[in-house]
């Protein structure tokens, strides 16, 4: 069986669940912490396109399986069918919800670690951006990647 590595990240937001489901699901709320555009709602079997504010171009994202409240998963490899990212939704006491996010598949090689690593990074600042825009109405991204953007 060959071996794989997984990015993972997971967090406690202050919300009730369909409040945190409904942010990740939907670009109207994903604008104001993670993307600059998204062509539609995540759906099972549906590819939408995803637009980053700090890359050119589009990205496609193929909704896999959404659950509602419970479970959302897509790939964004671009076809190529190997980045499974995989959220996982848990109600908590005090009406909040725990997310836990797992994406897939890196080589175990030099490569793939440094792409773990980096998507471990990812989705933490994913979740932070999350939070603080449900819990605050903060868009954290807003300026965070600049440094990012090609210059002429």
């Amino acid at each position: 069986m060959e071996k794989i590595l997984s990015a993972k990240a997971s967090i406690q937001i202050q919300k009730p669940i369909d409040q945190v489901f409904e942010a990740i699901i939907n670009p109207t709320q994903m604008n104001h912490y993670f993307i600059e555009h998204g062509s539609g709602p995540l759906e099972t079997d549906i590819t939408i396109q995803w637009k980053f504010p700090e890359f050119d171009g589009q990205f496609p994202v193929t909704g896999k399986q959404i659950r509602h409240n419970e479970y959302i998963s897509f790939d964004w490899s671009g076809g190529s069918e190997g980045m499974l990212v995989e959220i996982h939704l848990e109600t908590y006491p005090n009406n909040s919800t725990v997310v836990r996010i797992t994406e897939q598949q890196m080589p175990v090689s030099e490569s793939g670690i440094q792409q773990a690593i980096g998507q471990t990074e990812g989705w933490a600042n994913f979740l932070a951006c999350l939070k603080a825009y449900l819990e605050y109405g903060i868009n954290l991204r807003t300026g965070a990647f600049d440094f990012m953007k090609k210059t002429s």
